[in-house]
């Protein structure tokens, strides 16, 4: 027999319908939780076949069950809370995507929040607007100053000329 005489099996080893111990000193093997360890030194070739206990079903809840107010209030904040999770994370999404902004549709804070942004993109396309026009009219200025500056040396030459005749 050679060296090789690890069985690396997935723990809890309860979980098996078989007798896992009783099949490894059967078949001469040392079980380890595969669980546990990364290394496979020593892994046996050849390992009995193990099948997982199956569960029971879970028991039917009774149907007369009723639910104190707070217990019920406390639903209700919770559905509330993962609204407003939702509404939030749909906002924070769309900005990080560079998509445009959607309605959350429900919960205070998203829907607060999405009114200031709103306004927030309406201020920075009026600024950017604004710098826009601003830009337009320093170019016609420019324009403007170049021309003048043409015009006032134009006559300066015209004068230059008949002094340095006479």
């Amino acid at each position: 027999m050679s060296n090789k005489n690890i069985w690396y099996l997935p723990g809890p080893f309860h979980q098996y319908q078989e007798d896992v111990k009783a099949l490894a000193k059967a078949a001469g093997l040392r079980i380890v939780d595969a669980s546990v360890t990364e290394s496979r030194d020593g892994a046996a070739e050849e390992v009995p076949q193990v099948t997982i206990k199956e569960l029971p079903a879970p028991a039917d809840l009774v149907v007369g069950v009723s639910l104190s107010q707070s217990e019920v209030e406390l639903q209700e904040a919770i559905g509330n809370l993962n609204a407003e999770r939702a509404g939030l994370r749909g906002l924070i999404e769309s900005l990080e995507g560079g998509s445009p902004l959607e309605h959350p549709g429900a919960g205070e804070l998203p829907i607060r929040l999405f009114d200031v942004l709103t306004k927030i993109h309406a201020g920075v396309t009026e600024l950017a607007e604004s710098r826009d026009q601003i830009t337009q009219e320093r170019n016609a200025l420019q324009v403007e100053v170049e021309a003048l500056k043409k015009a006032a040396e134009q006559p300066a030459k015209d004068k230059s000329k008949p002094e340095a005749k006479a």
